[in-house]
C-alpha cells in the first residue's frame, strides 16, 4: 500500500508540475483546430513551369520555403501601382552573368531605382559594349593569370583588355563633361547610359535600360570602382593639360535619392547581397527622421513597406549583409509587419535564387496580362456581335 500511495503521490506531483527537472502531463493541441498551415510534398510530376516549381517550394520547408515566399513579396511589389522599388546590388553579379535579369526588371517597370557597387556597373559595361567574361582554368595559377592580363573573380575571368575598353567609353563620356556642372554618380551613370543608347544600340545593359526608362542609378562608394579610377585618371589628365578638374559631390546623390523617395506613396526594396548599397538605401528613413527631429523640417516619416533580400551571409557575423529586416525595424527603416510591412529573406547564393524568383514572378505577371487581354478580346467580340 505504501508503495502504491507513493506512486499516486508521484503521479499527482507530475500533473502539478513535478519536482525540478521532471516533466509534466501535456495537453496536445489539434493542429487543424489551431489553424496551422500544412506543408505539402513537392510533386515534380505536377510541375509544368518555373512558377509551378516556386509555388510548390513555398509549401515545403527551409530555404525552399523562403524562396517561394520571396516570390510572393516581389509579386506584391510589382503589382502595387503605388510602390516605388529600389533595387540594391552588391557582389559580382554582372561578372556572374546576371545583368540581363536586372535589365529586364528595369525594362518591365518593376525596378524604379538602382543602388549599386561601382564594380558591378563597370563589369556590366563590359557586357553592354559587347565583350565577354570567361571561365577560369583552375590549373592556371593567379601569378600566371596576372602575367597574362586576366583578373579572376572566383571561377570567372575578367580580361584586363575589357577594362581598358571600358575606359575608352568612360573617356568619351568624361571628355564631354562640362567642368562647371557638378558631378555625382547618378548624373554620370545617366550620361554613360545615353552614350550606350547612341553607340551600342544592339546591346542590352543595365545603364542603357536605366537611361531609356528614366531609372536613376546611384553608386554611393563611387571611388571604390573601375569607374571611379577612370574618373580620377581623367581629372589628372585634365590637370596636366591645364584644364579644370571635374568636381564630384556624393551628397548630391544622397539628396536626389531622398527627394525621389519622398515623392512616392509607398516604398519597396529588393536587395542582392548587402554592403554599402543596402545600407545607403536603407538609411533613407533615419535621414528623413533626423531632418524632422533635429532640424525641424516638416517631412513625412517614410519607411520601406516591402523588403526582399537574397544573401547567404548569416546574422551572427554582425555585418549589415546578414542582418534581418526585423533588426532594421528598430532603426526606423522598415514598416513593421503589424502595420502592413511585407518581407522576404532568402539565405541563398543570388545566382541561384535571383533567376528562380524573378522568372516565377515574370510568369505570373505575363499570365495576368494574357488573361486580361483574353477578357478584353471577348468583350470586343461581344460588342461587334
Amino acid at each position: 500500500m505504501k508503495h502504491e500511495n507513493q506512486g499516486n503521490s508521484h503521479q499527482g506531483n507530475r500533473h502539478d508540475g513535478g519536482a525540478p527537472g521532471e516533466g509534466k502531463d501535456r495537453h496536445l493541441n489539434n493542429p487543424i483546430e489551431d489553424r496551422l498551415i500544412p506543408l505539402e510534398p513537392l510533386d515534380l510530376g505536377r510541375v509544368r513551369s518555373i512558377d509551378d516549381l516556386v509555388r510548390a517550394m513555398s509549401k515545403t520547408a527551409f530555404t525552399g520555403r523562403q524562396l517561394g515566399e520571396a516570390a510572393d513579396v516581389l509579386e506584391a511589389m510589382a503589382r502595387d501601382p503605388d510602390c516605388f522599388v529600389v533595387m540594391t546590388l552588391a557582389g559580382a553579379m554582372t561578372v556572374a552573368k546576371q545583368g540581363l535579369i536586372v535589365t529586364e526588371l528595369i525594362d518591365r517597370g518593376i525596378v524604379n531605382a538602382i543602388v549599386s557597387t561601382g564594380a558591378l556597373m563597370a563589369h556590366g559595361l563590359v557586357e553592354a559594349t559587347g565583350h565577354a567574361h570567361f571561365r577560369a582554368n583552375p590549373e592556371v595559377s593567379d601569378e600566371e593569370l596576372y602575367e597574362q592580363g586576366y583578373n579572376r573573380v572566383y571561377d570567372t575571368l575578367e580580361p584586363e583588355q575589357n577594362l581598358d575598353d571600358v575606359e575608352e567609353v568612360m573617356s568619351q563620356v568624361l571628355e564631354n563633361w562640362d567642368h562647371n556642372e557638378l558631378m555625382c554618380s547618378y548624373k554620370l551613370n545617366h550620361a554613360i547610359g545615353a552614350h550606350l543608347a547612341k553607340h551600342a544600340k544592339d546591346q542590352r545593359g543595365i545603364l542603357k535600360s536605366a537611361y531609356e526608362k528614366g531609372v536613376p542609378v546611384f553608386v554611393p562608394a563611387f571611388t571604390d570602382s573601375e569607374l571611379g579610377l577612370d574618373t580620377a585618371l581623367n581629372n589628372r589628365l585634365r590637370e596636366s593639360t591645364g584644364r579644370h578638374k571635374v568636381r564630384f559631390d556624393p551628397f548630391a546623390d544622397l539628396e536626389h535619392f531622398a527627394a525621389t523617395l519622398l515623392r512616392q506613396k509607398r516604398l519597396g526594396i529588393f536587395t542582392i547581397g548587402g554592403g554599402v548599397p543596402r545600407n545607403w538605401s536603407q538609411q533613407f528613413g533615419p535621414f528623413i527622421e533626423l531632418r524632422h527631429r533635429r532640424l525641424g523640417e516638416n517631412l513625412p516619416l517614410k519607411r520601406y513597406h516591402y523588403g526582399l533580400r537574397i544573401c547567404p551571409e548569416p546574422v551572427y557575423w554582425g555585418g549589415l549583409s546578414g542582418s534581418p529586416y526585423s533588426e532594421a525595424i528598430s532603426w526606423g527603416k522598415f514598416v513593421p509587419p503589424g502595420e502592413g510591412g511585407k518581407f522576404g529573406e532568402v539565405f541563398l547564393d543570388a545566382t541561384v535564387g535571383l533567376p528562380l524568383i524573378v522568372a516565377a514572378v515574370f510568369e505570373r505577371l505575363d499570365k495576368g496580362k494574357k488573361s486580361t487581354a483574353a477578357k478584353k478580346g471577348k468583350k470586343e467580340v461581344g460588342k461587334k456581335s
